[in-house]
């Protein structure tokens, strides 16, 4: 069966049943590798819980990173 058939009968489905068919396909992918270990992620909630960090915005952190790399 080639993709294009596949897609044709997946646009016939209700809306509930595609539903469910893309949350299938999704979960095959699996859980994407951040590259950060559990611990360090915990180590650095509990910083900015405890105060001892200041929280920066997402544009903030992004300026910042380009700076660094000389963009």
């Amino acid at each position: 069966m080639k993709l294009q058939d596949i897609e044709r009968q997946a646009h016939e489905l209700n809306a509930q049943d595609r539903a469910t068919l893309v949350l299938s396909l999704i979960e095959t992918f699996g859980v994407p590798d951040a590259g950060v270990p559990d611990h360090e992620v915990d180590q650095r909630d509990t910083a900015l819980d405890s105060g001892s960090v200041e929280p920066i915005l997402h544009e903030e952190f992004v300026r910042r990173v380009q700076e660094e790399r000389g963009r």
